[in-house]
C-alpha cells in the first residue's frame, strides 16, 4: 500500500531528513517561521490546548547568554546556527481554553484548574508540538537540529519564567558542510507494532 503523500515529500520531511549540526550562514526569517507555524498549528492537541510556546534567539547578546547554558558539545553548533528557538511547555495555557476550546469553555476549570494536570498537559502535548515544529522546519526546506542537552534550570531562568517549562533548543538553517552525522539504525516494524 502506498501513501497519499507524494514520494518526494516523504523524503523530505522523513527519509532524508536528519538532524543538522552545522549550517550555512544563509538567514532564516521572520517570514520563514510563520510559514512554518502557520503550517504546523493545525497538528492536534488534546482539548486544542496548544501549550507550545517559541522564544527566537536571533540577537548575539541572547546567543551568548543561551550558548552557556547548552551542554559542552552542542555550543559550537549553538553559536553559528542562522536561527535558534527555544521551545517551552505553557502551564498556564488552560487561560487560552475558551477561545481554543470554544464548544466547551469550562474544561478550564474542569479539568486543568489544578497546576500538576495543567504540567502533564502542556508536557504531553507541547512535545507533540514540538515534533510537529521539526516537520514543519523540514517542509520549509531547512533543517533541524533539535537538542535536549542544556541546563534547564539555568535556560528557564535566563529566557522563560516559572510559567514556561523547556522542552529543547533546535537549531534551524540550511545545512553546512559535514551536516550529518551517519544515520543511526531504526526498529523494525515488526519490533514496534503488536496486534491484539
Amino acid at each position: 500500500m502506498s501513501l497519499a503523500l507524494d514520494p518526494a515529500a516523504q523524503d523530505l520531511l522523513f527519509r532524508e531528513a536528519r538532524t543538522a549540526n552545522t549550517f550555512t550562514d544563509e538567514p532564516v526569517t521572520d517570514e520563514q517561521v510563520q510559514a512554518i507555524y502557520d503550517l504546523v498549528k493545525y497538528g492536534p492537541t488534546a482539548f486544542n490546548q496548544s501549550p507550545l510556546r517559541i522564544t527566537l534567539v536571533r540577537s548575539p547578546e541572547a546567543r551568548e547568554r543561551l550558548v552557556q547554558h547548552m551542554a559542552e558539545g552542542n555550543r559550537p553548533k549553538t553559536a553559528t546556527a542562522p536561527l535558534v528557538a527555544i521551545l517551552s511547555a505553557d502551564n498556564e495555557f488552560h487561560e487560552e481554553l475558551p477561545a481554543l476550546f470554544p464548544h466547551f469553555p469550562q474544561a478550564k476549570d474542569a479539568f486543568f484548574a489544578e497546576r500538576p494536570a495543567r504540567e502533564q498537559a502542556a508536557l504531553l502535548n507541547a512535545t507533540l508540538q514540538a515534533a510537529y515544529f521539526i516537520v514543519g522546519v523540514r517542509a520549509a526546506g531547512l533543517a533541524a537540529g533539535p537538542m535536549t542537552g542544556y541546563d534547564p534550570a539555568g535556560l528557564q531562568k535566563e529566557f522563560l519564567d516559572g510559567d514556561h517549562t523547556p522542552l529543547m533548543v533546535i537549531n534551524i538553517g540550511k545545512p553546512g558542510e559535514d551536516a550529518w552525522f551517519p544515520r543511526s539504525p531504526r526498529l523494525s516494524y515488526e519490533d514496534v507494532v503488536t496486534t491484539v
